[in-house]
């Protein structure tokens, strides 16, 4: 967005535009001065889209409410008053998309900044390794066999975003990334299409989104989390902590994800058991479909020849099995890559996870050999291929890419994230006070027991009453 004047739409109150002072913002005034640049570049990049696909009169409204805003607060009010319903829609969306791109425009910089910090002082992982030199270095060692850290991504329905206008504006800070002076004209012209893409997508939806369309948002930032973010994390942690003399120990996993979208069956009649297994075939598809990405890429490296390396017999043993079980690998791989036992390997592990896939769209039993129960099943094929990369020279391999790979697949698992079950504690004592009552061991009905009277029986039922439940029943931990 632009005006007559020389001051653009980009000078009114954005993130970062005129508070270097606040959270997040940058400080430096160079950086400063670059962020407010780039904002300007966007809004009127913004402004043109809006003259292109609205007309002009939509363009010197919002400059007009823009200046309004800054200099007579009243005069804005009776402005905004007056302006058809119509209008004050695609106005209201000129100014949202605006902020849409300075929010991006700012963690761009934001994100320069932190960059540049961690090359002049070290990241966060270092500069706390740092401090952790002087530690007990047993207590050290056991602290990290034992770490875990499991954000959760909690339910918020109303504020699922749609993931077609959260992908156009990371494709805007990809763009901004690019600074190179002679592409500037080429950039400029992708950050405008990108923009009239947002201007015709309508950023929410017309039907009220679903506990599945939720889910969807949260795996979108999961996917993009396990395709760089969590290895470089993850792979920093293992080199720190063996820099200060606590090595990461093999199949920990000091880092995991939850969620609570599709099981948060608390005060929400939406969450319903067929939306929870939903969700959780959602999740492993996503999941699975990343683990081929990670296999694939390890595929096209593992290119050893066992003639030149060799093999651990565990390993080929391993293969031979695969390879009976799993007709569909191809009789092509088998005869190219019949020197490449690793790269055979990997080519098996994706026809399993490919089978997985299916067998969980299809609903349909476990086949030992041809597909994966769980997560532990797909690591351990990894750390057959690791063992005998490290017995043959391969240490470098299989301590760096392989390890890195190991180490992200274990973080997400199949599945992405651990689903959390919440229910209101009312169903919960709903269904304990018909099994309690049935027992009528009780002097009172479960419903008339105090709080605390509660709270002191449900703490000794697992030792005093197994015969409660039958052992089919999941046992559930809640405040009595």
């Amino acid at each position: 967005m632009s005006s007559a004047d020389n001051t653009s739409a980009a000078e009114i109150s954005a993130p970062g535009s005129s508070r270097p002072d606040r959270p997040g913002a940058t400080s430096d005034n160079g950086d400063h001065t670059a962020l407010r640049a780039d904002i300007r570049r966007l809004g009127d990049l913004l402004g043109e889209t809006l003259v292109r696909q609205e007309g002009s009169e939509l363009l010197d409204l919002v400059e007009r409410v823009r200046a309004l805003t800054r200099s007579d607060g009243e005069a804005a009010a009776r402005l905004l008053g007056d302006t058809d319903l119509a209008t004050a829609a695609k106005l209201v969306r000129a100014f949202s998309t605006y902020f849409h791109l300075a929010n991006v425009t700012e963690q761009v910089h934001r994100g320069r900044e932190l960059r540049a910090r961690r090359a002049a002082e070290g990241g966060i992982l270092s500069r706390t390794a740092d401090m952790l030199k002087d530690a007990d270095p047993e207590h050290l060692r056991e602290t990290a066999a034992h770490l875990g850290v499991r954000p959760v991504f909690t339910a918020h329905p109303t504020e699922a975003a749609r993931r077609s206008v959260l992908t156009k504006l990371r494709k805007i800070a990809e763009l901004l990334e690019h600074t190179d002076p002679t592409e500037r004209r080429r950039t400029d012209l992708r950050l405008a299409e990108s923009i009239d893409l947002i201007w015709q997508t309508d950023e929410l939806r017309v039907a009220r989104p679903e506990p599945t369309d939720e889910a969807r948002n949260a795996i979108y930032y999961l996917d993009e989390l396990g395709r760089g973010a969590v290895g470089d994390v993850l792979e920093d942690l293992a080199a720190e902590l063996e820099r200060v003399g606590a090595p990461l120990p093999s199949g920990t996993r000091p880092l995991t994800f939850g969620t609570w979208i599709g099981g948060d069956r608390d005060g929400n009649p939406n969450v319903t058991p067929q939306v929870t297994w939903d969700v959780l075939i959602l999740q492993h598809e996503h999941g699975i479909t990343d683990a081929l990405e990670h296999i694939d890429e390890l595929r096209g490296a593992l290119s050893n020849s066992i003639r030149n390396s060799g093999a651990t017999e565990e390993l080929l043993t391993s293969l031979g099995h695969d390879l009976e079980l799993l007709p569909e690998i191809s009789p092509r791989y088998k005869r190219l890559n019949a020197e490449e036992p690793y790269r055979l390997k990997a080519t098996c592990i994706r026809q399993k996870l490919l089978n997985t896939r299916d067998r969980l769209a299809a609903d349909t039993p476990h086949v030992p050999g041809r597909d994966y129960l769980g997560t532990a099943e797909l690591l351990d094929d990894l750390s057959l291929i690791q063992t005998s990369l490290r017995a043959h020279r391969g240490s470098l391999v299989a301590d760096g890419r392989l390890e890195r790979t190991l180490r992200t697949l274990a973080a997400f698992g199949l599945q992405l994230a651990t689903m959390d079950v919440r229910e209101h504690a009312d169903a919960h004592h709903h269904a304990l006070g018909q099994l309690f009552d049935r027992l009528g061991e009780e002097s009172w009905r479960y419903v008339d027991m105090p709080r605390e009277y509660r709270r002191k029986l449900l703490a000794k039922e697992p030792v005093t009453h197994t015969h409660l439940t039958p052992p089919t029943i999941f046992r559930v931990v809640m405040s009595a």
